[in-house]
């Protein structure tokens, strides 16, 4: 995946590869993900914001990658919730309940 271009690539294997269009490092984003379309800038913002913190899509056996935030403002209130916790922001941007992220207690 390379989010300069907004462009997604199918390609497996172990090595990340450059982006054809501008040359850049491809991120291995896990094949659960859902690209948005090139003309959602929301969508994109807010998955820039999950790959810079490490959430990936990669999924485990059958249950899928679990939870992850759709808009960019599920994303601020997971970051509003989690400032001063010390709670990791890949830990953060995952959490379902934001009241469990503001409370302290996560249930993982």
């Amino acid at each position: 995946m390379c989010l300069p271009c907004r462009s997604s690539f199918k390609k497996r294997g172990t090595r990340a590869g450059r982006c054809p269009g501008c040359g850049g490092a491809l991120i291995d984003a896990g094949q659960d993900l859902a690209v948005p379309k090139r003309s959602d800038s929301a969508g994109w913002r807010t998955l820039t914001v999950l790959l810079n913190a490490g959430v990936t899509f990669h999924s485990g056996c059958c249950d899928g990658p679990g939870w992850r935030p759709r808009t960019p403002r599920e994303v601020r209130e997971r970051l509003a919730a989690a400032a001063g916790t010390g709670v990791p922001l890949s830990v953060a941007l995952t959490t379902v309940d934001v009241d469990e992220l503001r409370s302290g207690q996560l249930s993982r």
